[in-house]
């Protein structure tokens, strides 16, 4: 059983709702008054439309079509093209996002997915329409769009940016400008879409979004104003021209997301190295990885600390690998304190050599440590290593009423008693009161 909070669904349907009604009326708007300049408006639904079908996966399993967004901002901040002033105005730039989004989601649901972290091409597991990720990104995508839109096209129709002119820095400021209010706009609805589904806190989920400016986020923004304003003196060659760097930065975060499915790999490998050598029961690793993943969200842990936690959850049993006599039913969190501690280290030694990050041995090895008391000469015990103290803990006594013969639901309560009179001693008392609030 995953703990964790039931999904709250009311913010991403208003998000969806809100998305939909203002493409429903970009549409409507278009089609009442047709398309203002319609080779550059296909031109930009072609690039969004490809820029869907080559998407990239970022981490926390988050998908992101760089150039597609780049593309779509570039078209909400499109000013003069060769000199000539463009009257496209805001719904247009919304109906031409949307139609670029619907026609690389149905060229997406025919290809072959590129998106994932190896890079392998496979088909889609549902059709992209369907797929909540993908309907998630869309929203956002038509409103930050939108957004940008309807900041920067009434300024530009109605002749208040002609004072600055296109050669001159006060016009490259105001793009700027507009650019990271949308990308802030698109980080804050992001943010409450992962708390909506997933149960992250949303301080923890802005804070991963804001983070994710700075790396591929950022160049989306520097590619879409690049592109508005280089439109301006060479045309629409500029959207191969300014978009090609971007395609080579997509190659790079594929090579970094095939490293870290190796890791991955690396990891569930040693994790289940104790479970077929019979030093710890089956699945107990995953277990206690998703109770401790539950706590981590339920204490505000972003998803880069998420990310470290489960990893050191999943391998915290490797230890056992070097004692002669396996534990009874691996409950490490019924031994000695002194012994737990040795084991922890035993293991944090291997997880060393493994390649991981240096972080998630630093957690297994300090997950038996007192959690109270004078911090020791290595510092206070980490969230993480205390989080998967409270995770073990459970699962082991679980594991052990469950021999007993008792029901699901008495062992639950008889673990989680247990854990309360060790509460502020043994196991931290905020993460007690966490795995209490999550369904412990």
């Amino acid at each position: 059983m995953v703990l964790g909070h039931a999904p709250c669904g009311r913010t991403a349907r208003a998000v969806h709702a809100a998305a939909a009604a203002l493409l429903a009326l970009a549409l409507g708007a278009v089609a009442v008054r047709g398309v203002a300049e319609p080779g550059v408006a296909l031109a930009f639904t072609a690039l969004i439309a490809l820029g869907e079908c080559v998407r990239i996966t970022l981490p926390g399993d988050r998908e992101q079509a760089p150039i597609g967004a780049a593309g779509a901002l570039a078209y909400a901040l499109l000013g003069p093209l060769r000199g000539v002033p463009t009257a496209h105005g805001t719904l247009q730039v919304v109906a031409v996002t949307g139609a670029g989004l619907l026609l690389g989601r149905l060229a997406g649901a025919v290809l072959p997915d590129r998106a994932g972290p190896d890079g392998a091409g496979r088909p889609h597991r549902r059709p992209p329409w369907v797929d909540p990720a993908r309907r998630d990104g869309a929203a956002r995508r038509v409103l930050a769009v939108g957004f940008a839109g309807a900041v920067f096209q009434p300024l530009y129709n109605g002749g208040m940016v002609d004072r600055f002119s296109p050669e001159g820095p006060a016009y490259g400021v105001f793009l700027t400008a507009v650019a990271a209010l949308a990308a802030l706009c698109d980080a804050t609805l992001a943010a409450l879409l992962r708390r909506s589904g997933g149960g992250l806190r949303f301080p923890a989920a802005l804070e991963d979004e804001l983070r994710s400016l700075f790396g591929i986020g950022s160049a989306i923004v520097a590619t879409g104003m690049l592109v508005s304003l280089a439109a301006g003196e060479v045309g629409l060659w500029a959207l191969p021209l300014f978009c090609t760097p971007l395609l080579l930065a997509q190659v790079s975060f594929r090579r970094a997301a095939a490293v870290r499915a190796t890791t991955g790999q690396t990891i569930a490998s040693l994790a289940r190295a104790t479970e077929v050598a019979g030093y710890t029961p089956h699945g107990h690793a995953r277990r206690v990885a998703d109770t401790a993943c539950a706590l981590g969200r339920e204490l505000g842990l972003g998803t880069r600390e998420l990310a470290l936690l489960e990893y050191a959850a999943l391998m915290h049993d490797v230890g056992q690998l070097s004692l002669v006599e396996p534990v009874p039913d691996g409950a490490t969190a019924l031994l000695p304190d002194a012994e737990q501690q040795r084991i922890a280290r035993l293991g944090s030694e291997v997880i060393s050599r493994t390649g991981v990050p240096r972080q998630v041995a630093e957690q297994v090895a300090r997950l038996a440590d007192p959690c109270t008391g004078p911090a020791s000469g290595d510092g206070p015990v980490p969230l993480a290593s205390r989080i998967i103290r409270v995770a073990n803990a459970h699962d082991d006594l679980l594991t052990a009423a469950r021999g007993r013969g008792v029901g699901e639901a008495v062992g639950r309560l008889e673990a989680l008693e247990a854990l309360r009179l060790g509460r502020g001693r043994v196991y931290d008392a905020r993460v007690v009161d966490a795995l209490a609030r999550v369904g412990g």
